[in-house]
């Protein structure tokens, strides 16, 4: 099509952009153009019968998920038709609790089912990969996703709406050139998350060896040292730690204080979403271990445990107990605790878990005849945890580095520009 044929909206408007960073090839390019994507979409929604056969799948922050693997098993019950997402295609949930989208290609190798709210999507003359990437980590798109709230608690972004955005688009070989280098980025980190899981999943066999199954006294893989060491004994938690719940401590939060306010949030984040306060209440030291009481249906920070590695430096929060070992090592108190099976059985999946003090005090525990066999288990896992924290560094590096990339490659666009 001539330039003369060509609509506005594909020709652009306004002043060009041009990225901090671009490939020799494209230096003498035209700078990029804010360009509607209505010209460049086309709505690929199909319908299937509530009893279809295709696999149903959600779409998530975390990609395209299985129901019957995101939902334990499960396909959630569907009386109405199904949204219906072709091989290639864009799907993505249309309301947000929080103003922040995800969009998914399917790149399963067939038709999936969806809810038949989700939009579907192809694009045409735009690198899908090169759209994914201006929706899902742009800052441009994040303020127009956040400019679309209209009252209420949920944002909501329909297909018409997304089609009205004025993308900012170099030619179409410069986004190609661009989508293959996020990807080959996006291999390094895909490669490096699955190294992350497998260690994860490494853990959970190992401790599955080291600690009695249920209805067992023994574990099936032992230090050679304590293989003559005699059977573990059920103990409740009672006879082996103190409790004491955590204090209220919402009306006494500060910008930078003392203690780290330890909460549910905290612990379910590891430490990295925090709080601070200057109130001592209810204070915890090194070799503490402080446990979530509360969580919602099928949640998972429910008894999900944190270790204090120092003294005088956290605060601990209501709804969360802090615990002190009195037969047991520390370290091996937190992970026979951390979302024990025994604890997670209150979940009923229906309502939101609250564990009380007996609850948590009657909690049968099997532990090793000695503490030395207690610290030789915990400073095997503690060695694991440490390595899988060392790729989570690495994975997390590899995030940052492509956020750098994506800024230096992506022009700048202030609010003026848009």
């Amino acid at each position: 099509m001539s330039s003369k044929g060509k609509s506005s909206a594909e020709m652009g408007s306004g002043p060009a952009l041009m990225p901090k960073l671009r490939f020799p090839e494209f230096k003498a390019a035209p700078g990029w153009k804010h360009k509607r994507l209505a010209s460049f979409l086309r709505d690929s929604s199909g319908r299937a019968r509530s009893n279809t056969t295709l696999p149903v799948f959600s779409s998530t922050r975390e990609g395209l998920q299985r129901q019957d693997t995101y939902f334990d098993g499960r396909v959630l019950q569907n009386k109405n038709d199904y949204g219906v997402v072709p091989p290639g295609c864009f799907v993505y949930r249309h309301m947000s609790d929080d103003g922040s989208f995800k969009f998914n290609i399917n790149h399963t190798g067939g038709e999936i089912a969806v809810s038949k709210e989700y939009p579907v999507f192809e694009t045409v003359e735009l690198e899908s990969n090169f759209l994914l990437a201006l929706l899902n980590e742009g800052e441009h798109f994040k303020r127009f996703a956040f400019s679309q709230k209209a009252g209420g608690t949920r944002t909501r972004l329909y297909f018409s709406k997304l089609c009205d955005w004025r993308a900012p688009l170099p030619t179409l070989p410069e986004q190609q050139k661009i989508a293959d280098f996020l990807n080959s980025v996006d291999t390094l980190i895909t490669a490096q998350g699955r190294k992350v899981e497998a260690l994860k999943a490494h853990k959970k066999g190992l401790m599955q060896q080291l600690f009695p199954q249920d209805g067992e006294t023994q574990p099936r893989l032992r230090f050679p040292e304590f293989e003559g060491a005699g059977e573990w004994e059920v103990k409740p938690l009672s006879e082996v730690a103190t409790y004491e719940n955590g204090k209220a401590y919402e009306q006494d939060i500060v910008e930078d204080g003392r203690y780290i306010v330890v909460n549910s949030r905290f612990i379910s984040t590891d430490g990295v979403v925090r709080k601070y306060t200057n109130a001592d209440y209810l204070t915890a030291n090194a070799g503490d271990v402080l446990m979530v009481l509360s969580d919602l249906p099928k949640g998972r920070a429910l008894a999900k445990c944190y270790f204090v590695e120092t003294n005088d430096r956290y605060a601990v929060n209501q709804r969360i107990c802090r615990l002190k070992g009195k037969q047991l090592a520390s370290k091996f108190l937190f992970f026979i605790l951390d979302r024990n099976p025994n604890l997670l059985a209150y979940d009923d999946g229906q309502t939101q878990t609250h564990l009380s003090k007996s609850n948590v005090l009657e909690c049968p525990l099997c532990v090793p005849p000695t503490k030395a066999e207690q610290q030789r288990i915990a400073g095997c896992l503690t060695s694991l945890d440490e390595l899988i924290a060392a790729e989570i560094r690495k994975l997390n590096t590899l995030k940052t580095h492509k956020k750098g990339l994506m800024q230096q490659l992506f022009p700048k666009i202030g609010e003026d520009d848009e």
